[in-house]
């Protein structure tokens, strides 16, 4: 379980093919100093596993899913990622649930800048359109975000100065795709809805 309260920014070191995954090496100067073998690691909002670890660079697979699902395929060596460590007993809770289990992409379709605030519309897929409300919680490239408006087929975030310096937002352009995971609450009154309401399996 995590927030979507970036730690830190972690520069790709290798992408190596695995047949229908891929291996992925993630470097930091010390965000994976303690980080143990089997731990979950949240890499633009995506939760990894950590197969290896060595001094600052750690090593994640990725499987055919997680490669459909999310713009980790896209990864390049030099390229930066939002790192989060999960939550623990007593970790402070801000952001809101996030799982690290991506939905979907969404296109960056434009970005609007005043002064150093910026707001960002994104494309609105149809499969989580019902899960997507104005002034609700969504989860972008690991970062918790407020959405501000929604539209048929887009919404929009508000980027604060901090945000844009501490995570990778501040370098996406139009036409990017970045990582979506809708609010799991409302995920689960959904289904909920499905299975008392209109009888659905």
């Amino acid at each position: 379980m995590f927030t979507g309260i970036v730690e830190s920014l972690g520069t790709v070191t290798a992408v190596k093919s695995q047949g229908v995954g891929i291996s992925l090496s993630i470097s930091h100067d010390d965000f994976f100093k303690k980080i143990k073998i089997g731990a979950s690691i949240a890499i633009n909002g995506v939760c990894l596993t950590v197969i290896s670890q060595k001094s600052n660079q750690a090593v994640f697979e990725v499987g055919p899913e997680t490669l459909k699902k999310s713009n980790l395929a896209v990864l390049r060596v030099g390229m930066k990622v939002n790192l989060e460590k999960p939550v623990s007993a007593s970790s402070d809770f801000s952001g809101h649930f996030v799982q690290g289990h991506v939905d979907t992409t969404a296109e960056v379709l434009k970005i609007e800048k005043s002064g150093p605030w910026v707001d960002v519309w994104f494309s609105l897929p149809d499969s989580i359109k019902p899960f997507v409300v104005d002034k609700g919680s969504v989860c972008v490239e690991g970062v918790s975000l407020t959405i501000v408006q929604v539209k048929k087929d887009k919404f929009s975030v508000a980027l604060i100065p901090h945000t844009l310096a501490m995570t990778t937002l501040a370098l996406k352009k139009p036409g990017d795709m970045v990582n979506i995971e809708t609010d799991m609450i409302a995920k689960y009154a959904m289904r909920a809805y499905q299975l008392f309401f209109k009888g659905k399996k």
